[in-house]
């Protein structure tokens, strides 16, 4: 039977709700949260790679910019669509594509929240889905 698979599933998996959260990281030495994951040493203080461990990074935050795309040469994705700078609850800061096709009605300081969205089938028919962040519904 054809499941869900992840585009990308080193950066991001389904909670027990099903949204998906963030595979982000945490110095042991200092406390920096980053996304994406990384095993190369703490940016912020230097720390080694061994002082590093994983963490699940919720995916909410706020909309602290935007900027939508009109004209866009690639193949895998049609223009316009919307970039979103999004700091999260958790700490860091990460950029994404939004939901949104483009800017109407989007304004800075929006709750965001990280959804999935279809993104076609594999060779097995398994329906392959992205990350992405919509305006998140009140109270959530």
């Amino acid at each position: 039977m054809p499941k869900r698979k992840a585009v990308q599933a080193e950066l991001y998996s389904p909670d027990a709700a099903g949204n998906p959260c963030l595979n982000g990281g945490k110095c042991g030495t200092c406390g920096y949260v980053f996304f994406p994951p990384q095993r190369y040493g703490c940016e912020a203080c230097g720390a080694p790679p061994e002082k590093l461990e994983a963490v699940e990074l919720r995916g909410r935050g706020r909309l602290h910019s935007y900027a939508t795309v009109h004209l866009h040469q690639g193949k895998d994705i049609e223009a316009p669509f919307t970039v979103g700078l999004i700091v999260l609850d958790d700490g860091p800061a990460i950029r994404a594509m939004l939901t949104e096709r483009t800017d109407a009605g989007l304004a800075v300081g929006d709750r965001m929240a990280s959804v999935l969205v279809a993104a076609g089938t594999d060779a097995d028919g398994n329906e392959m889905v992205e990350l992405r962040f919509a305006r998140a519904e009140a109270g959530r």
